[in-house]
């Protein structure tokens, strides 16, 4: 037996609640593992507090990260007592997740961990940091360095946007960091490394085609009309890497940055991405992550606390990464 952390749908009615399972009841695949860390992700907590339509079947474990042990394994890459890490591949809201803790999955969907990591490092990493990576990736895929100018930040108060001011700053980039926090001005700027901070009410409302070129790339984390205003300021062949919608689905935006100044708007999935991808993310955040700031940047809870800290990330009360130790359970 071990505990698990599951959402129920039926006529009871939406519920989230800490479990004993068994082996047996765990998806028939073809990866068993021991899990020892998972995070609260922002998906994660709109699943758990059902706040949107994240889980696609239920009974569902949610977690759509973790580290672990492998106990079990029928697939010819994994064998028992290596440890691995799975972010994405819709984990946690269509194949159980990782905040329990075991988990079955595809060991097509894992990968070694790092050597310069530990398993608590990767998951203080987590989906935010990975994702960051995947973004700073298409910038210096499309050309982007240092010399160009400024890089701008949405959300850069969130999981995504603080790995992204973090791992700008420290390759060498000018960082603008937009955040619609005051209170998080000293960690952006003396924490993080950000040279500069806007207010995010600056790009949330509706905007112009063209702006005011500003910057020469942005990692965008919001989506809607804050990307539209974003894509309106960059500069000349600049480039914008967008992962999120935390603003909206929408992009209330016209051709003109793209035809008129030949801006590039990357997408990043850091869900579905392909392996050799994510090795190379993983294996450039075990050499540009600072430690000692990962310390800073996260806090460690017990499984049985993650419906808790699940509603005081939705409230806007988590500064950085939340980290669940799924060993720890009542």
């Amino acid at each position: 037996m071990f505990k698990a952390l599951v959402i129920e749908n039926d006529e009871q009615g939406y519920r989230t609640s800490l479990q004993d399972l068994s082996e047996q009841q765990l998806p028939d695949q073809d990866v068993t593992l021991e899990v020892s860390y998972s995070t609260l992700n922002y998906k994660d907590a709109l699943a758990i507090c059902n706040k949107g339509p994240i889980v696609r079947q239920f009974p569902m474990v949610p977690g759509i990260d973790f580290v672990g042990r492998v106990i079990h394994s029928r697939h010819p890459e994994w064998q028992q007592d290596d440890v691995a890490l799975l972010t994405g591949w819709g984990v946690g809201e269509k194949h159980w997740g990782g905040l329990a803790q075991k988990a079955s999955v595809s060991g097509d969907w894992l990968v070694s961990v790092p050597a310069a990591l530990s398993p608590l490092q990767t998951m203080a990493i987590g989906t935010a940091g990975f994702t960051a990576m995947l973004c700073v990736l298409a910038l210096e895929k499309q050309g982007i360095t240092p010399q160009h100018g400024p890089v701008l930040v949405t959300g850069a108060s969130g999981g995504v946007g603080s790995f992204s001011v973090s791992l700008l700053a420290r390759l060498g980039y000018e960082v603008v960091a937009s955040s619609g926090r005051a209170s998080d001005s000293a960690y952006l700027l003396d924490t993080l490394g950000a040279s500069a901070i806007i207010d995010r009410n600056e790009l949330s409302a509706p905007g112009k085609p063209l702006a005011k070129e500003r910057w020469a790339a942005a990692i965008d984390s919001v989506g809607s009309h804050t990307l539209a205003n974003v894509l309106a300021g960059i500069q000349r062949d600049g480039v914008v890497a967008a992962c999120g919608m935390a603003q909206g689905l929408d992009l209330p935006t016209s051709v003109a940055p793209f035809i008129l100044r030949g801006v590039t708007l990357a997408g990043v999935d850091s869900v579905m991405c392909a392996k050799p991808l994510r090795q190379q993310a993983w294996q450039r955040l075990a050499e540009l992550v600072d430690g000692a700031l990962l310390e800073q940047m996260t806090k460690v809870i017990p499984l049985s606390e993650a419906r808790a800290g699940a509603e005081q990330l939705l409230a806007g009360q988590v500064r950085g990464r939340l980290i669940v130790d799924c060993r720890q359970a009542p």
